[in-house]
């Protein structure tokens, strides 16, 4: 089997342990995952199964959305619910007032990676040195979040809904938590889901009792969606027979001679004389090359 299988992740669930327990389900080694979440997250897991791990790190689309619970007048250590809360404070805090501090949350923006993250420093992963009650020096980093949401808000109860869809790298617990900071009152998050990821939403996902009932009724092979499935936003070349051949042995071929090629794009999906996806690649416009990207099939 090679492709994705996508993985509703239930809550209390690393997502390593989610490849470990589909492991065991597949009876593969062979499986990596495409993007983070927090055991207190539940939503869209994309698994990559087989040689489509090969695109575990070269996926085009980083895009992600979520809805995620919070609550205003805390702050935690590790910025959601499950850590322990520190402050309190019965500030009051219209939905007025939380709408006009969010536009400065979207769009292009700095964000410091909470301690309770997988983010490494000095060759030490933060959530390692937070357990030890260590907090080090973080460089913030760039994330983009594109769109930012208040969906509801209860202001007797400080609780509410937003949702956020933003790109790689992104700490939703942090965004909220910021929010918080500048309204005066402190931030936690109290759920999260993830609605998609990379084009996988969760009308693709799975149970582990659904993939278990389908490896038992063998038709795991229906729920393997095509490794095409995360390039399908590439442009798209097709190969003759001998370009294929080529290409496949790692040869760079003269962009002059393969259709397809189009101006001011640089990468793009590479299939085979015969139809089937191979990998990617990238067009250099200026030695008039098609490089090898990265082969899948």
């Amino acid at each position: 089997m090679n492709g994705i299988l996508c993985v509703n992740k239930p809550q209390d669930f690393t997502s390593f342990d989610v490849v470990a327990k589909l492991r065991g389900i597949l009876q593969m080694k062979r499986l990596g995952h495409g993007g983070t979440l927090d055991p207190m997250a539940t939503g869209v897991l994309p698994v990559f199964v087989g040689n489509a791990t090969k695109a575990c790190d070269i996926m085009p689309d980083n895009t992600k959305s979520y809805r995620a619970g919070f609550r205003l007048g805390a702050v935690s250590d590790t910025q959601d619910v499950w850590g322990e809360v520190r402050k309190h404070s019965d500030m009051a805090v219209s939905r007025e007032d939380i709408e006009a501090v969010m536009p400065d949350f979207t769009g292009n923006i700095m964000q410091l990676p909470p301690m309770y993250s997988a983010v490494q420093v000095n060759g030490q992963r933060l959530y390692d040195l937070a357990r030890q009650g260590i907090e080090v020096e973080r460089q913030a980093r760039e994330i983009e979040v594109d769109s930012l949401v208040l969906e509801s808000y209860d202001e007797s109860t400080h609780e509410g809904v937003m949702s956020i869809a933003c790109g790689k790298g992104t700490y939703i617990r942090t965004i909220i938590s910021d929010i918080g900071e500048r309204l005066g009152c402190g931030g936690i998050m109290t759920s999260l889901v993830r609605n998609s990821s990379g084009g996988f939403t969760l009308d693709d996902c799975h149970s582990f009792e659904e993939i278990q009932r389908a490896r038992d009724e063998g038709r795991l092979e229906e729920l393997i969606l095509p490794i095409e499935r995360v390039f399908e936003k590439l442009p798209k070349l097709r190969l003759g027979e001998a370009q294929t051949r080529m290409y496949r042995n790692g040869v760079k071929l003269d962009i002059s001679r393969v259709r397809g090629i189009r101006e001011g794009e640089s990468q793009y999906g590479v299939y085979g004389f015969d139809g089937g996806f191979i990998g990617t690649a990238f067009a250099d416009l200026e030695s008039g090359e098609l490089r090898v990207g990265k082969n899948l099939g």
